[in-house]
């Protein structure tokens, strides 16, 4: 039997399990990728050792200071999740006197709900609850899924921001606690998760209402300044400061607040884990998770042939799709018929639609400076920029989007 020449062999990376399908991978000659390279910055940048003990202690100190008098000296942002809880347990731990605050986008489960409210109760930790209009978030929701993209969670993620910047204004807290951590989670691939406001605009415009976003909480330039250089509200990621293990943690939630396991991350959100589990494997390949293990793998938390076996579990059973998605459909107010159009039609990125990505492609020096004010480490994008290729052209067929942004 003769071999098939077109079949190319897949690279594997020698450290993590992360092969040669991942977006804007390369491999050095140790065999090593570059998300690998990413891990290792960033862990120059947040040390496990006295150094990284001695800036947590002074990020403390400065949270206390500018806190002196109020009520609160922090806000951490909860889902109800095993990151943001322990953000919040720890904060106590610490000395701290956080907020809680919850942005409601529709598509909490009961036992997020549960987790939330009894942790707070158990803490001693107020919290304040952002619901979002559903109407206008739905057709944001149905816009992204319409336009064939994997950022569909963008309507969630570029809202969070805005609203906890909003609330720590409100209450004069210079401080935001963020639970996201680069050793448990690593870095996801510029292309499977890009946002920034031309971006949803256009996407709300094209495949909407055909008609300006309101009434949804926007993080604009204006905001920006507003609140990092008027306000002078920084963010924070503690965890980046410790050796945080999810396995111990969760051993830790269960028995000091009762909490309850999801069985899965981000399963707090019915949506999410509908949309991880199912859409993003089935339609775009994209199975996050491999991010997610190689970074527990980097940190040492997973061996590679724990990792191996782990990715090959099956990541959601056939009776939680199926019940998942007939309860997303209905609440989104989608037939199976308009769903099954949506996940054969064909995948893109965000390079097939208007975004400012040149621009900060362009500018990515001013803004790792600016940045740098606003928050100890360097910004997501600029990392994938200053490690990967990433390409700045549209797709054949969609050259013309951009010319005709405003048909």
């Amino acid at each position: 039997m003769k071999k098939n020449k077109n079949i190319v062999k897949k690279q594997v990376c020698r450290r993590c399990i992360l092969d040669s399908n991942i977006p804007s991978i390369s491999f050095n000659n140790e065999g090593i990728c570059n998300y690998c390279e990413i891990h290792d910055e960033m862990d120059a940048q947040h040390p496990l050792n006295k150094q990284g003990k001695k800036e947590l202690h002074k990020i403390i100190k400065e949270i206390k200071a500018k806190g002196k008098g109020k009520k609160y000296n922090c806000i951490i942002g909860v889902s109800g999740g095993v990151d943001s809880t322990y953000c919040l347990y720890l904060a106590k731990k610490l000395g701290l006197r956080p907020l809680a605050v919850h942005m409601d986008n529709g598509w909490d489960s009961e036992l997020a709900v549960s987790n939330i409210e009894k942790t707070c109760r158990k803490l001693g930790v107020d919290l304040e609850t952002k619901v979002l209009d559903w109407e206008v978030f739905k057709e944001l929701q149905l816009a992204f899924l319409k336009a064939s993209i994997p950022e569909i969670e963008t309507p969630t993620d570029l809202a969070i921001r805005p609203i906890l910047c909003q609330v720590a204004a409100k209450e004069g807290i210079s401080y935001i606690i963020n639970g996201q951590n680069f050793r448990t989670e690593g870095k996801i691939p510029l292309t499977w998760a890009y946002a920034d406001n031309r971006y949803i605009n256009y996407i709300y415009k094209k495949f909407g209402k055909n008609k300006k976003l309101n009434n949804y909480p926007k993080f604009t330039i204006k905001e920006y300044f507003y609140y990092g250089f008027i306000k002078r509200i920084k963010t924070v990621r503690i965890l980046q400061y410790m050796d945080y293990r999810k396995d111990q943690v969760k051993k830790l939630l269960i028995k000091e607040l009762d909490w309850k396991d999801y069985g899965g991350k981000h399963s707090e959100s019915i949506f999410t884990r509908f949309l991880q589990n199912y859409i993003l494997i089935k339609k775009f390949n994209i199975d996050k998770r491999k991010i997610h293990i190689s970074a527990e793998v980097r940190s040492g938390h997973l061996s590679r042939f724990s990792a191996f076996k782990k990715i090959n579990q099956e990541p959601i059973t056939v009776e939680q799709a199926q019940s998942d998605q007939k309860y997303i459909l209905k609440k989104l107010n989608l037939t199976e018929k308009e769903f099954d159009k949506i996940m054969i039609s064909k995948p893109k990125t965000f390079l097939d639609y208007p975004s400012y990505f040149s621009l900060m492609r362009l500018f990515r020096s001013l803004i790792k400076i600016v940045y740098r004010v606003l928050e100890p480490t360097t910004p997501p994008l600029i990392v994938a920029l200053d490690h990967m290729k990433i390409p700045s052209k549209l797709s054949k067929e969609n050259q013309d989007l951009r010319n005709n942004e405003n048909d």
